[in-house]
């Protein structure tokens, strides 16, 4: 299993790659992304995750990348930023050499 360290938020990623590479600003790209500006610029902020929806149209928009991508992305950051917060230790539900979960009723 790799460590990821400190992986940028997809907007950051959006924006330094795709938006300002494609020479547009928030408000252009919104625009042709059928989005609000304010909700474009809360994802290129950090303010805002990237959702299914958003990482479809993403994906139409820069057909370099894919929606899967795009979620990959947030969810590699969302995971980073809950590993960073305090976890409540849970016992396991069943013995751990077990390898294999437990038959359903």
């Amino acid at each position: 299993m790799s460590i990821m360290h400190n992986p940028s938020h997809p907007g950051v990623i959006l924006k330094d790659l795709y938006l300002d590479g494609a020479g547009l600003t928030v408000t252009q790209a919104a625009q042709s992304l059928g989005v609000s500006r304010k909700t474009l610029s809360q994802i290129v902020n950090g303010r805002a995750g990237i959702s299914p929806q958003m990482a479809l149209i993403l994906a139409q928009a820069f057909p370099t990348s894919t929606p899967e991508q795009w979620l990959d992305l947030q969810q590699q950051y969302d995971l980073w930023q809950a590993r960073q917060r305090q976890q409540p230790t849970i016992a396991p539900l069943w013995p751990v050499d077990n390898r294999v979960a437990p038959a359903r009723r």
